[in-house]
């Protein structure tokens, strides 16, 4: 002993500090030892079409893909991508250079930050936000800088001018998520106008998070890579798992010039490196799949959601009805509570129904303190269920 005794250094690094359990992993389990309704992370509860998860087995047997595939994607998934991209958008891209296939989105928008930022670096997100952008701009060494979505006349809306406020000479990205998960808002032309002429002004690159561009009720869902001067200075991502309810296979593609794409690819190879090989061969032929399924698979979850909404209302929630996305967000003050988190950790032994607190989406917390987050990509059976359970918790 010297007689000067430190404390020993932490095993988490630094940078990861604050980030602890997710909170979709503590009400799960929390839905699984109360045997409650689990409204609160975001998968269905049923399989997607036969068809695709055919084509996995096929490939399975056929051999395709049980080996490791090619870094970048195999060549049948990336000309399906590329074709996607030109069928629903109008974009253009080379299914050689420019479409990258990830381990989902999660490891698309990871690859692009820790690509992309250096430490010092800072990144704009809208916030609420995905939990995981926080994690990988931290990973990245990069400063966190939250634009927050405004609740009003039964929206979220972005402030163009907050934005444009919220950039500094140290700004090298801003980090978009539209439709947006959790507030269900898709943002519109203008909006997104506004946000490229910015990122043309200020020289910044854009990282946009669209994995749920087919599950719009409202509006449309517009690329931000579509807007002049765009194409150049846009990672866009999105992934199979929302669009056709396979979310365990965890296949992703980011899309951008040759020289973004290129950057992105160096990361990501060190990461996962390659995953889900027999999987990328039915994500190809699902992108393929006609008008009618994503018609389809629109209107169901728009009837889900409306049941969902319709429930939450009769158990006196104020109600936040999404354009897009599977989830709803509730106002939780009508119910007499402002606190999301101490309301989720009892909504399980009140109701049977799980949801999540939207704070935890949030740096300025008290932002979201009043507001919960519900999934509707369930059976309307057990929708009606949960709004049942609901109604009988706090109807009056």
């Amino acid at each position: 002993m010297t007689g000067r005794e430190t404390a020993p250094r932490p095993l988490l690094n630094r940078r990861l500090a604050q980030f602890g359990t997710t909170i979709f992993a503590e009400m799960s389990a929390l839905a699984a030892r109360t045997g409650s309704i689990n409204l609160g992370q975001g998968f269905p509860d049923t399989d997607g079409p036969e068809e695709v998860r055919e084509a996995a087995v096929r490939a399975l047997r056929d051999g395709r893909g049980n080996q490791y595939p090619p870094g970048p994607g195999v060549p049948e998934l990336r000309t399906a991508v590329a074709e996607h991209q030109r069928r629903f958008h109008g974009l253009d891209v080379d299914p050689d250079t420019e479409v990258l296939v990830t381990a989902g989105a999660t490891e698309a928008v990871a690859a692009a930050l820790l690509a992309l930022v250096e430490p010092g670096d800072e990144v704009i997100a809208l916030e609420p936000y995905y939990d995981s952008y926080a994690a990988c701009i931290a990973m990245a060494g990069g400063v966190r800088v939250p634009v927050t979505l405004r609740p009003g006349d039964g929206s979220y809306q972005l402030d163009p001018d907050e934005l444009r406020n919220a950039v500094t000479p140290r700004t090298r990205l801003l980090l978009l998520n539209t439709p947006h998960n959790p507030t269900g808002t898709v943002l519109g032309r203008d909006q997104l106008a506004a946000v490229a002429a910015l990122a043309v002004e200020r020289d910044l690159l854009v990282v946009t998070d669209e994995v749920y561009e087919h599950l719009v009720f409202e509006g449309e869902h517009l690329p931000l890579a579509s807007f002049p001067g765009m194409r150049e200075r846009t990672v866009t991502i999105s992934s199979a798992g929302k669009t056709f309810a396979f979310t365990g296979w965890k296949v992703g593609w980011a899309t951008g010039s040759r020289e973004l794409v290129a950057a992105v690819r160096t990361a990501k190879q060190y990461l996962t490196f390659v995953s889900a090989g027999p999987f990328q061969y039915a994500v190809a032929e699902a992108l393929r799949l006609p008008d009618a399924y994503f018609d389809g698979l629109r209107a169901d979850l728009r009837r889900k959601r409306d049941l969902l909404a319709d429930g939450l209302r009769a158990a006196g929630f104020g109600v936040y009805a999404p354009q897009g996305t599977y989830f709803i967000t509730a106002d939780i003050r009508p119910l007499g509570a402002t606190d999301g988190f101490a309301f989720c950790r009892t909504l399980p032994e009140r109701a049977g129904v799980v949801a999540i607190p939207n704070a935890v989406f949030y740096d300025h917390q008290e932002a979201g303190a009043p507001f919960v987050r519900f999934a509707f990509c369930k059976r309307a059976e057990v929708l009606t269920d949960a709004a049942e359970r609901l109604r009988k918790a706090f109807a009056h």
